[in-house]
């Protein structure tokens, strides 16, 4: 995630509390599904995220979950973040890229997840929307015709979270992939009562209590979006409770 590039008006003040989802009629009446079960018949699961911790943050349950069951995982960052905080000086983007690329590796590890694993394509953090076209190029020959595709939601409220999600969605159907998106920002802005009509279809895979305390685990290490000195973070505690639930949801 990255406070750059935020043009859209729904990605600001605090958002929605957790409590109002926990008590969301919508998303309380989605369909459930048991996350092991329906990961057992993937072949291999492919998880495209715009910035590292997007990626833990919108289904590091499910990844931990396929991880645990023995079906291969493959992480691609299409970009390093280093934009988190581009009005600090104290945040060059070559700090912030370094940072936060150990921060995403040792997240991985802790899902279950090899570096050897893990693609960076450095496409540039804010620039996704210019670089579309070439995104979903560079993307098709990491993808195969066997492989579930997780990618951030189009509609997601953030620029580069929703170009993420088109370029994938051309590149997965290029070759033949399925595709499913996974919101982030949109527990932010998403009235939890009227949900979304773009959501239809949208499905709450149930996680194991293991799956849950790995994601815990990991989120923890992007510590530098946790906290930082002299300024706000980018993943405060209001933000951080929307993704400690016992399922994550992913749209066809």
């Amino acid at each position: 995630m990255t406070s750059t590039g935020e043009t859209v008006p729904r990605i600001r003040g605090d958002g929605q509390a957790e409590s109002a989802w926990r008590s969301s009629s919508w998303l309380g009446a989605l369909p459930r599904r048991d996350a092991r079960d329906a990961l057992r018949s993937v072949s291999r699961l492919v998880v495209v995220s715009p910035h590292p911790d997007d990626e833990t943050l919108g289904c590091g349950g499910l990844i931990a979950e396929a991880a645990a069951l023995g079906v291969p995982v493959e992480v691609i960052s299409v970009t390093d973040g280093e934009a988190c905080y581009a009005d600090d000086p104290a945040w060059p983007s070559d700090r912030a890229r370094a940072v936060r690329r150990r921060e995403l590796q040792r997240a991985l590890t802790t899902l279950g997840v090899a570096p050897a694993a893990l693609t960076i394509l450095d496409v540039g953090d804010g620039r996704v929307g210019e670089r579309e076209t070439e995104l979903a190029v560079v993307l098709a020959p990491l993808l195969a015709a066997d492989d579930v595709v997780l990618v951030t939601w189009r509609f997601d409220g953030h620029p580069d979270h929703e170009a993420t999600g088109r370029a994938t969605r051309a590149a997965a159907s290029s070759v033949g992939a399925r595709v499913m998106e996974y919101p982030v920002w949109a527990w932010h802005w998403l009235d939890p009562e009227q949900g979304d009509p773009r959501m239809q279809g949208a499905v709450a895979w149930q996680l194991s209590a293991s799956a849950r305390a790995a994601k815990r685990v990991a989120l923890e290490a992007f510590e530098s979006q946790l906290a930082r000195d002299g300024g706000a973070p980018i993943l405060p505690d209001h933000v951080m409770a929307r993704f400690g639930r016992d399922f994550e949801v992913l749209l066809p």
